[in-house]
């Protein structure tokens, strides 16, 4: 009789949040598939072309630049950006002088908007009198003093490099789950005779693993979308080598082309979900091979 009554309450209580999510996730979520084999521009009626939308896409160089493009944002942002937060925070957790000041400065450009950041790093990579080539031209190295954000093999690069610095928001995370680590076991190991490097690598690791993949998860998700930065810095060229799926639906739509955009949208929804879902999976199989062994 009380599971009963337990279990009336729980209902009463999910159906607010259930009509909430399905209402704004789920049926917009639907709308988007269904539209993606639609052929229309905003009026009139729709017109159904299958899967039309999508051998269109797979036959665009941009849509194929703007793929390959999202999936190096993602693994940059989750493996590199992740890890050098990670770093930065277990050097944090020590203490070490002024690490309350650099803690803030640190996080200080989250809280910065993305337009404003873009626009700073517009002016160092610029080709004439940009602060990265007057650098490197008042060094002597005049050869080095390129167009990073107009030439083919630098764009890209240059694009993902600003970003990878902004560490802050991933170290926090990770900074809470390294100073919850009971002081203790640094104690018993330091007695036992274990270094510094050791102490990282067989405690502070191990007890932040989970954190660390819920770090990189969100990462992950954050490349995946990315959008901002690219499309102020670049626009996607030159000749879309910076190109990302958010920037074609962004075209897509302002072009009126709505079937087109909600395909590349679809495509954006299942490849993102399909790199969390294998990342994930293949960290915590790690993760319970590391176990076993231990």
């Amino acid at each position: 009789m009380t599971l009963h009554k337990n279990w009336k309450g729980i209902t009463l209580f999910l159906i607010p949040v259930g009509v909430m999510y399905f209402t704004f996730f789920i049926y917009p979520l639907g709308y988007v598939f269904v539209l993606s084999t639609m052929s229309w521009s905003g009026f009139g009626s729709m017109e159904f072309v299958g899967l039309h939308n999508y051998r269109r896409l797979m036959g665009m160089t941009s849509f194929q630049f703007g793929l390959r493009n999202n999936l190096i944002w993602a693994l940059s942002l989750g493996f590199i950006q992740v890890g050098l937060a990670a770093v930065v925070a277990m050097i944090l957790a020590r203490k070490p002088p002024f690490w309350r000041l650099l803690r803030t400065v640190y996080f200080l450009p989250t809280v910065i908007s993305q337009v404003a950041i873009a626009m700073l790093w517009y002016t160092i990579y610029r080709e004439n009198f940009g602060l990265l080539n007057t650098i490197l031209r008042n060094m002597g190295l005049d050869h080095l003093a390129i167009n990073w954000l107009g030439t083919f093999t630098t764009a890209l690069p240059a694009v993902i490099a600003q970003q990878l610095f902004y560490i802050g928001y991933f170290m926090i995370i990770i900074l809470a789950g390294v100073m919850s680590i009971p002081k203790s076991l640094y104690e018993s190991a330091e007695i036992d005779g274990a270094t510094v490097m050791q102490q990282e690598f067989y405690i502070t690791i191990p007890m932040v693993r989970d954190i660390v993949v819920v770090a990189m998860t969100l990462a992950m998700a954050f490349g995946i979308r990315h959008f901002e930065a690219t499309f102020l810095l670049t626009g996607g060229g030159p000749a879309h080598r910076t190109t990302t799926l958010g920037i074609l639906l962004h075209r897509n739509l302002h072009a009126a082309n709505y079937g087109r955009g909600n395909a590349i949208a679809a495509v954006l929804i299942v490849v993102g979900a399909l790199i969390i879902t294998l990342v994930r999976r293949l960290l915590s199989t790690r993760s319970a091979v590391e176990d076993v062994k231990q």
